[in-house]
């Protein structure tokens, strides 16, 4: 059974997200406040824990930098503030996804079912919706057709399979691929994202495979 922290000073949000939640069978903890949380993660392991950013003691956003000190849990914000500017701050500091409140329970248990069955990068190989990833070998191939990739594109590729399903924000994109000093040539990121997509034979205007999030980065469709 997996094991949901719900992190939020809210009583009627716990209540309403501990009933859907244990509905579908997950085991539940809660935290009211910032150290709280903190503390859980380190002591209780849960395998998703759900942050609000509004806490009585802790911003969200200092309270996720300091998992983050020591641990890799999926973090799946879920906040009133739906600026593009508090979405990317979360997202860099290694939030896993953003959801905006009110949300629907049906999209709230999809975005956990992905952070439950990401693959890590360490895995030898990668599969999701007809896309195959073997990382020792250096191939990819796609709904069955092998598909030759640059290096660049195949570290963005990658990236994105890291955690399927999670946005990645193009900061983080940037530094990974082209390396700090290149973190603000974003134009550069669309142009790969447009080649990669190319590659796959995606249509960028109804992409089955990688979305686009604009103005925060991009994260690999596996639901």
């Amino acid at each position: 059974m997996s094991k949901i922290l719900i992190v939020d000073d809210e009583s009627q949000i716990v209540k309403f997200l501990s009933i859907s939640l244990k509905s579908q069978g997950y085991d539940i903890a809660i935290a009211q406040t910032g150290r709280e949380a903190i503390a859980q993660v380190g002591l209780g392991n849960p395998d998703v824990v759900l942050l609000d950013l509004g806490l009585p003691d802790l911003d969200g956003q200092h309270v996720l930098q300091s998992i983050r000190e020591f641990s890799q849990v999926p973090v799946i914000v879920l906040s009133v503030r739906n600026q593009e500017s508090d979405k990317v701050k979360a997202l860099d500091a290694g939030a896993n996804d953003y959801v905006v409140k009110p949300f629907s329970v049906p999209e709230l248990l999809a975005r956990i079912r992905i952070q439950l069955r990401s693959t890590p990068i360490s895995a030898s190989s990668f599969e999701c919706k007809g896309l195959s990833i073997h990382y020792a070998q250096r191939r990819v191939t796609y709904l069955g057709r092998d598909i030759r990739l640059s290096k660049k594109e195949y570290a963005l590729l990658c990236c994105l399979s890291e955690n399927p399903g999670s946005v990645m924000t193009q900061s983080q994109l940037m530094q990974r691929i082209w390396g700090k000093s290149h973190s603000d040539d974003t134009h550069y990121l669309r142009i790969l994202v447009a080649r990669l997509r190319a590659r796959l034979g995606e249509d960028a205007n109804q992409p089955s495979l990688i979305e686009t999030l604009p103005g925060i980065g991009y994260r690999l469709i596996s639901d």
